[in-house]
């Protein structure tokens, strides 16, 4: 087998580099005799920029934070023959919030993955629960160390059984002679208790230190050695507080002779050395919540007394009277049973023969086989290999559609800009964009659902429209929140999309009286058509008419406002398009696909060949740069990308996902060509996660929808653009399933 390993690597000095280069080196010393030798090698995870000298096994490195790198390093090992991936996974070494740069990787490998999960959390973030619950989904197998954390899986992720493996926690075959190492450290007097590993609170060192003043009156010979370095996160984030706190603790009770703390990583054989060399070994962890324990399985597997704190995998790896518990944070319970074993050396004897037993089923070389069995397994069943991933219309997939979130953001004067997270920011205020995007997403739910509630919230939409309105028909923007105008008169996008909430009024009214007040606004606002500048703007208006149009064909004043706007797009396309760029314009920016989209409505209205062409090269031309990959990855608003450059991928918005599925949507309307029905519903899921960070932005608890990527990962705010863009994507993917069914079959 050809495996690739992705995950931190020595010399960067971490607990998971040391687990990676002990599970490739277990997995190549089993090869069967048979067998030729599997050709291992590893991608390795790089924090800060840090200059690593790394071993000739690892191939590639990945920078943590450079998006970037993830992406190259699913192009090598799609190229380098690799049979299958075995990636280690903790929420900290990998980029982005809670290290969702993962995400893209994992889909874009085309080989079997196996996860090895080093930390399941029982009570996730949205954002872990998220990224852990993708990783799932895109492993073949999931190996976990205990089986808390298969519960957990099943439980909290939603995880078949059938994906999960259980293979513990590997250990070195290391062991040395008791006596022998006593004397080399010098500990021939002491009592030896050792705790060794990344520093941090989590860790209650504290617990042990306080217990042992009752412990030295009995025996002064106790020595409590310390290994480890800060953890590089804490020592970030808070430097040497912790350890300063311990140093101050045992100041203060005298325990200067009986407290030594090495602050350093130490190598397998010394640690190894150290850990025959003491009498007890300690975690004394300050709460349950720790699903794998490396340093406690070390001293399982060397033989050691080990007195825990019933942490999850404590619980389980010394039942049976393999180790000692003591309940957590109680220093008196703690003092008592270090005593009674520290006066007891028969007992503790009987510990280390159960435990040594039990550690020899964790050597490296048995663990090795169980991984090199698992991968050979998954290369055995067909059904595990990748095959391409073709998105089909299946409305099955989506949610149930809610106006839940909509009703929150909306008040007696309209629907509130932005939110916090789910709730609304009502400092933001109003804006008449966002006012004409609800009216529209509440005309399609009730013509598609008849729902009372988009009827009740039409008005309120209406109403803001009509207020925002001049008496020359253009419209102010922005309103605050104690109706205070923000602005003399608004952008010319803003106008776009009112007018085309206003035409699809005027074609889809659900009464009369909507309608006469929606023609009022509308035909006060036509005479501004000719004069827009903006091409979106252009478009937007270009879309409205066209509504207007299909129940009113007969009005030969709109239709030549029509022709007029069109031309305006075209002659754009003909300045600025080459052979290689088929464009409006030399850059593509926001809310790219309601140009060509303006022209397919255009074409329905108008007997002219050329904007059909321009409307389909110019689809085809936004087609080939944001599904390259066979997933929707709209042109970020963070730079655009500008003619002969290089494309943003931040910020990725709604408005640009919603665009694409209504262009296709289009498409399919005039052609009736299933294949837009196809890109159609493989936009749609770029909300539900098929996106380049791999995550949903529809929100299932809020029922409101993210407002987009950027470089940390998901923007968690729900606000009014992305909410409304979600649930017409959500509109326009059931009534094109309708109409597929009716005669696209």
């Amino acid at each position: 087998m050809k495996i690739a390993f992705v995950g931190t690597y020595p010399p960067r000095e971490c607990g998971i580099g040391t687990f990676t280069q002990n599970l490739v080196q277990s997995i190549a010393g089993n090869t069967l005799p048979d067998q030729a030798e599997h050709e291992l090698m590893v991608l390795a995870m790089n924090d800060h920029h840090i200059v690593y000298n790394y071993p000739k096994e690892v191939k590639l490195i990945i920078e943590q934070e450079e998006q970037t790198d993830y992406l190259k390093a699913a192009d090598f090992i799609n190229i380098s023959g690799a049979d299958l991936c075995i990636l280690e996974h903790e929420f900290g070494i990998f980029g982005g919030l809670n290290g969702v740069y993962i995400l893209p990787l994992l889909y874009r490998v085309q080989v079997p993955v196996v996860v090895t999960l080093h930390t399941i959390l029982e009570n996730p973030s949205y954002n872990e629960r998220a990224i852990l619950k993708e990783i799932c989904k895109m492993a073949a197998k999931l190996v976990v160390m205990s089986q808390k954390a298969v519960q957990f899986l099943q439980s909290i992720y939603e995880v078949p059984e059938h994906k999960i493996a259980v293979i513990e926690h590997g250990v070195p075959d290391l062991h040395f002679d008791r006596m022998h190492s006593k004397r080399n450290f010098k500990l021939e007097a002491h009592k030896v208790l050792l705790t060794f590993g990344f520093m941090g609170r989590n860790k209650g060192l504290e617990i042990v230190i306080k217990a042992l003043p009752e412990i030295i009156r009995r025996h002064p010979e106790v020595l409590y050695i310390v290994i480890g370095k800060t953890h590089p996160n804490v020592l970030r984030h808070s430097g040497e507080e912790y350890r300063n706190y311990l140093q101050l603790l045992i100041k203060s009770l005298k325990l200067s002779k009986h407290v030594v703390f090495l602050n350093e990583f130490i190598e397998e054989t010394e640690l190894f050395k150290y850990l025959a060399a003491c009498d007890i070994y300690m975690t004394p962890y300050v709460n349950e919540a720790q699903i794998t324990s490396g340093t406690l399985s070390y001293a399982l597997g060397a033989g050691c007394v080990v007195v825990s704190t019933p942490f999850w995998h404590a619980a389980e790896l010394l039942a049976e009277g393999r180790g000692v518990l003591f309940d957590f944070n109680n220093t008196e319970m703690l003092s008592d049973t270090l005593n009674h074993l520290l006066d007891t050396p028969q007992e503790c004897e009987d510990i280390q023969e159960r435990a040594m037993a039990y550690g020899r089923n964790l050597i490296w070389t048995e663990i090795g086989k169980q991984y090199a069995a698992l991968c050979q397994s998954i290369l055995e069943q067909p059904e595990m290999l990748i095959t391409p991933k073709e998105t089909t219309l299946d409305p099955l997939m989506l949610p149930p559609f809610s106006l839940t979130h909509i009703k929150r953001l909306t008040d007696d004067t309209g629907i509130i800009q932005h939110a916090k997270f789910g709730i609304p920011n009502l400092k933001e205020g109003y804006c008449l964009d966002d006012n004409a995007r609800a009216l529209l997403m509440a005309l399609m739910t009730y013509k598609r659902n008849k729902d009372e509630q988009a009827l009740e919230l039409m008005p309120i939409y209406l109403s803001y429209i009509h207020y925002m309105q001049h008496k020359d028909g253009t419209f102010r923007n922005f309103l605050s929140f104690n109706r205070s105008f923000l602005d003399e008169v608004g952008s010319e996008d803003s106008f776009g999309r009112t007018i085309w909430a206003l035409g699809y009024l005027l074609g889809n009214s659900p009464n009369d009286a909507y309608y006469q007040t929606g023609r009022l606004l509308f035909f006060d606002a036509a005479p501004n058509f000719e004069h827009l500048k903006s091409i979106r703007s252009v478009a937007n208006t270009i879309i409205g008419i066209c509504y207007y149009l299909s129940k009113n064909p007969s009005d030969d004043e709109m239709t030549e406002r029509l022709r007029n706007l069109t031309k305006k797009l075209t002659l754009k396309y003909d300045e600025h398009h080459t052979e290689d760029w088929q464009w409006f314009e030399n850059l593509l920016a926001y809310d790219n696909a309601i140009l060509p989209l303006s022209l397919l409505h255009a074409s329905q209205h108008l007997n002219d060949l050329y904007v059909t062409k321009v409307a389909f090269i110019t689809m085809d031309f936004l087609t080939g740069h944001t599904m390259k990959e066979g997933y929707l990855s709209v042109i970020g608003n963070k730079d655009w990308f500008v003619k002969d450059g290089v494309r943003s991928i931040f910020a990725q918005q709604p408005i640009d996902a919603l665009a694409m599925v209504l262009m296709y949507h289009q498409a399919f309307i005039c052609t009736h060509d299933k294949t837009f029905l196809n890109l159609l519903f493989s936009s749609f899921m770029w909300f539900l996660g098929e996106n380049d960070l791999r995550m949903s932005l529809y929100d299932f608890e809020t029922k409101g929808c993210c407002d987009g990527f950027e470089n940390y990962g998901v923007n968690r705010n729900q606000g009014a653009e992305s909410s409304l863009a979600y649930l017409m994507s959500h509109l326009t993917v059931l009534q094109a399933h309708e109409e597929f069914m009716m005669f696209g079959r």
